[in-house]
């Protein structure tokens, strides 16, 4: 994918040069101006795919510059931001009234928050995730209901079921990665360093060629952040380019969330052909649960693309499958039995389930469950 091109319009050099740096660390192209006659001026030579306006101008305040780009037809469909020390409400909706798509106010987490609002804006298009692989996304309202362990285990499973397709599993677990662990990877590629190399080497064949392969497991594995640190670097604007890529090397891209909801990953489950949540049985936990369908139906995630499944992950106790599925009102496609010490010691040993305990009536679920997930997403895709 090109980088995008970005358009900076602040009077204060510091402030845009520092933005300017911010935006080139994620590999976008980037033009300045210092007043709001010079950024109209690149705006209609240029032609930039994002315009940011800090709107305290000498010679035409923001809400200027904002109406003569929406007037004109080579820039009235260009997302504009307004980047402001100003939080006066009055000057918020001034801005928002005159066609800025969002107002950020300059504060220690200005870079972020503008990180997120670009990714949103940018976000994958559905034509473009109709393409390649299929995509299935792993969620769950709460820590601790096995998320990562489900992604890694299906992902195995349908390999098997599957075993002429190639699979990748991404690890988009924030802060720090869940995968490596269960799978027993210690490299040192993760989606820090792939997002920090050059987008025209982390293109379709780096991919399906460097990205490591856990041959036990049947899928290669592009690891989450090693740390808390590492993902504060990691560039954020990479991730769609990073997703794109992997759909366009391999057939299925099953990508783990677990609990980290965010603006990064939500464009992802928005447009993935399938939707895993993994639903605790613990009481306590079914609020989160039914919060956060109803917020991903809000988003336009379809019923028909979600795939549920009931872990029982905690004990014997908690919610059953038609507890689950009156409480939630959705329905539950699999529930998984009480695995005891048997999941936690498959996974110190970094083996799957299936291999470790193959005789188990869990791993009988879990081929079955794979299988289904598997034609599920086709069936989706295909409309």
């Amino acid at each position: 994918m090109p980088s995008k091109k970005i358009l900076i319009v602040d009077a204060d050099v510091a402030s845009r040069n520092f933005v300017a740096r911010k935006l080139l660390e994620q590999d976008y192209v980037v033009i300045q101006a210092g007043s709001g006659k010079e950024g109209l001026i690149a705006a209609w030579r240029d032609h930039p795919d994002l315009v940011i306006v800090d709107p305290v101008l000498a010679d035409l305040n923001g809400e200027g510059v904002a109406a003569k780009l929406k007037q004109d037809t080579r820039t009235a469909n260009v997302p504009l931001i307004a980047l402001s020390g100003d939080q006066q409400q009055g000057r918020i909706k001034s801005c928002l009234d005159a066609g800025f798509n969002e107002y950020i106010v300059k504060s220690g987490q200005a870079i972020a928050t503008l990180n997120d609002t670009i990714n949103r804006i940018f976000g994958l298009t559905a034509g473009e995730m109709k393409q390649g692989g299929l995509l299935m996304v792993f969620l769950s309202a709460k820590g601790g209901t096995g998320t990562s362990s489900m992604c890694a285990n299906l992902a195995m499973n349908i390999s098997q079921y599957q075993p002429q397709a190639r699979i990748a599993v991404l690890d988009l677990v924030l802060p720090i990665g869940s995968i490596a662990s269960i799978v027993g990877y210690e490299g040192t590629q993760n989606i820090v360093t792939v997002t920090d190399m050059p987008p025209l080497e982390t293109n379709p064949d780096f991919f399906s060629q460097e990205l490591p392969q856990m041959s036990i497991w049947r899928f290669n594995l592009l690891a989450g952040s090693p740390d808390p640190e590492s993902s504060n670097q990691m560039k954020v604007g990479r991730i769609w380019d990073v997703v794109t890529a992997l759909k366009a090397s391999y057939d299925f891209v099953l990508i783990d969330i677990g609990r980290a909801l965010s603006k990064i990953a939500l464009p992802i489950i928005q447009h993935a052909d399938l939707v895993t949540l993994i639903v605790s049985t613990d009481i306590s936990a079914a609020p989160l649960t039914k919060t956060l369908w109803e917020y991903l139906k809000s988003k336009g995630v379809l019923p028909g693309a979600l795939y549920t499944i009931l872990n029982r992950s905690v004990g014997l106790e908690g919610l059953s499958k038609a507890d689950a599925e009156s409480t939630l009102g959705i329905k539950i496609n699999i529930a998984m039995p009480y695995l005891g010490t048997n999941f936690s010691f498959a996974n110190s040993h970094h083996q799957p389930f299936s291999f470790k305990f193959p005789k188990d009536t869990a791993s009988i679920i879990f081929q079955d469950a794979a299988k289904e997930m598997a034609i599920f997403a086709q069936k989706i895709r295909l409309g």
